[in-house]
């Protein structure tokens, strides 16, 4: 086989009705379509059963979306595989431009498309956007949005790149070298986990891009709404994880202390504002990278020894950054 598509799905019924019909043209021998289900209580069975070319796969239980992508492809051994979100809405011929830039640079382990918001198709989506990169203090941003900001495409970004990270709203991977560098961070359950992967491979001399020759759109948010103390923690948390894993030691030791501050002037801002959850799920977040300190350091220095290339985190936004804290 040459491609698998795996969507992850938990309680997406709704979704997967609405999305899966765009993936019929891509379907073929050599593109499988498959469902991975994480334990869901609705009627996501039924509605796969209804689209004959899609491959339904159980898994039992809600093992968040690192941990559920990681056992649904321990069935999979396609040349390619593609982690696509079960909200995004695919357009005519968009694997091609991927899987034949796979081909021509074996280089490259993971790609992604030009990620369009859904709701209006004029501008492009968070997730994403034209490629990923990571500044100065671990702040992941994209061509076409920096912090909250997105831009209006006017395809100023439909130049072929490498970048820092491809967003997991739709991610093409070598399926082998997924495998080998330890696929997605279970312990991150769910979001950043593809930056991280991303950060790995970079390390471990593989390449990223985008191709925006390909566009799908995205819904975004579908899981957890912009400002769910859930998705804050996860956030903040996920980030942390991140940093102190990947981030070379003369990076980390001024670093952390800088996002210890912005961190907590969070906080100060949340309560304030009244966001009384989300300043708890910060504390929360930081609490929990404390706690988890002894597994990291082992995942460090395990990073550290198979990096062959140090990765670099961008020259920064930091002043966008910190005026973004101090306005919100």
């Amino acid at each position: 086989m040459k491609c698998s598509i795996v969507i992850l799905n938990w309680n997406g019924a709704a979704m997967l009705r609405q999305f899966l019909p765009f993936l019929a043209e891509t379907a073929s021998k050599e593109v499988e379509v498959v469902v991975a289900d994480n334990g869901s209580t609705d009627e996501s069975e039924q509605a796969v059963a209804a689209f004959d070319y899609v491959q339904w796969l159980p898994l039992g239980q809600n093992y968040g979306f690192a941990e559920g992508y990681n056992r649904a492809l321990e069935n999979i051994d396609s040349e390619y595989v593609v982690l696509l979100n079960s909200d995004v809405e695919v357009t005519k011929d968009w694997l091609t431009p991927l899987l034949d830039y796979m081909d021509k640079h074996p280089k490259v382990a993971a790609c992604q498309p030009k990620i369009i918001r859904w709701a209006d198709r004029t501008h492009f989506e968070h997730a994403g956007a034209a490629g990923g990169y990571i500044d100065v203090l671990g702040y992941p941003y994209c061509r076409g949005r920096i912090l909250d900001r997105v831009e209006e495409d006017r395809h100023q970004y439909d130049d072929t790149i490498t970048c820092f990270w491809a967003t997991g709203a739709c991610l093409v991977a070598r399926t082998r070298i997924y495998k080998e560098v330890g696929g997605l961070d279970s312990s991150f359950f769910a979001h950043m986990e593809e930056i991280d992967l991303c950060w790995r491979l970079n390390a471990r001399g593989w390449q990223v891009a985008c191709v925006p020759a390909s566009v799908v759109y995205h819904v975004g948010g579908a899981s957890l709404a912009y400002g769910n103390p859930r998705k804050t923690f996860l956030n903040f948390r996920n980030n942390l994880y991140m940093l102190y894993k990947n981030a070379p030691w003369y990076q980390l030791v001024w670093v952390m202390p800088i996002r210890f501050g912005l961190d907590y002037a969070a906080v100060a801002n949340d309560l304030i504002h009244g966001r009384f959850q989300n300043a708890w799920a910060i504390v929360r977040a930081r609490c929990a990278f404390w706690q988890a300190l002894p597994r990291l350091y082992r995942q460090r220095q395990t990073n550290l020894a198979l990096t062959t290339i140090r990765t670099q985190m961008g020259s920064g936004i930091i002043f966008l950054r910190l005026w973004q804290t101090i306005k919100k």
